[in-house]
């Protein structure tokens, strides 16, 4: 396992809502995006049951804007990336935390939906990609840009 490798997180889940993309005053893209991940199991009882996780996902550069282009609502992603968690004081003085996934790969794993596709048909849509796109990218540096 080479340095800085333990710290990684891999996810399978559904976009909670349309990605947020944003610049930073240095005018590098970064996006975020809620990810809901379900497990599944059979309770006691013989009733299944289903527990829902919400990840925030960051994205940087490349694979910032890609995101954007890409994902929308619903739409099923593969990610890899690493937890990273970040303070801040709020208005009231109190000490804040959010542990965010910062992507470095990631994959759509559905297919679109017939209005999508009809839009590419017809050249509605402004990119080219398919919905296997490999968006991997990611920046180390990241840490001097968060824009919030």
């Amino acid at each position: 396992m080479s340095a800085g490798s333990e710290n990684l997180v891999i996810l399978i889940g559904r976009a909670g809502k349309d990605p947020d993309m944003r610049f930073t005053p240095g005018g590098r893209a970064v996006t975020t995006l809620s990810l809901a991940t379900n497990e599944n199991w059979t309770d006691q009882n013989g009733e299944r049951q289903q527990r829902t996780e919400w990840h925030r996902l960051v994205f940087w550069s490349t694979n910032a804007e890609n995101c954007a282009k890409l994902v929308t609502k619903g739409r099923q992603l593969y990610t890899i990336g690493r937890l990273q968690t970040r303070s801040w004081d709020d208005r009231d003085g109190n000490r804040r935390y959010v542990t965010e996934i910062h992507v470095t790969k990631w994959q759509l794993l559905d297919s679109m939906n017939r209005s999508e596709e009809e839009g590419r048909k017809t050249g509605t849509r402004e990119d080219s990609h398919d919905g296997s796109l490999d968006a991997s990218g990611g920046d180390p540096d990241y840490l001097q840009d968060i824009p919030f």
